[in-house]
């Protein structure tokens, strides 16, 4: 019996391991540098304490956002009510919040990100929040802000 349950674990432990495999920076310029590098845009999840987490579990804690985020985008979450965060990130977090228009928290958005003799300059694609339809639906939502047609 231990040797079945052994093979079972070793089986199925990549699956489970894949599941935690998203990285969100929390850094805007490590975000910035990755995406210029790489030449994806940047998911910036603008959040903060006590708001509703059905953004989170309902959808980035999927496995079809996983795969999906891994393909497709850097991910940024700034938490702008972080009592750890200095001053300064603080400042700067709120200034990307109203520089994209953001007026409801949880909220994404969606920017191309390019950096010109040492200057960042952001492209906003689009917003978008959480809506109860499912992470299919939310991915293609995503998919038509990053790939208009």
């Amino acid at each position: 019996m231990p040797k079945k349950l052994l093979i079972l674990l070793l089986f199925l432990s990549p699956f489970y391991m894949n599941s935690q495999n998203v990285i969100w920076k929390t850094d805007i310029n490590d975000a910035v540098a990755v995406s210029a590098e790489k030449r994806k845009p940047l998911l910036i999840f603008f959040t903060a304490q006590g708001v509703n987490p059905q953004l989170q579990n309902e959808i980035f804690s999927t496995r079809d956002f996983e795969e999906w985020a891994r393909k497709n985008v850097i991910l940024l979450k700034l938490d702008l009510s972080d009592p750890t965060a200095s001053e300064t990130v603080k400042e700067q977090n709120l200034r990307l919040k109203n520089a994209f228009g953001i007026e409801d928290i949880p909220q994404v958005c969606f920017s191309e990100v390019a950096v010109r003799k040492g200057k960042t300059n952001f492209n906003k694609l689009g917003l978008i929040a959480y809506k109860a339809s499912g992470v299919k639906n939310w991915i293609s939502e995503s998919n038509s802000i990053l790939n208009p047609e």
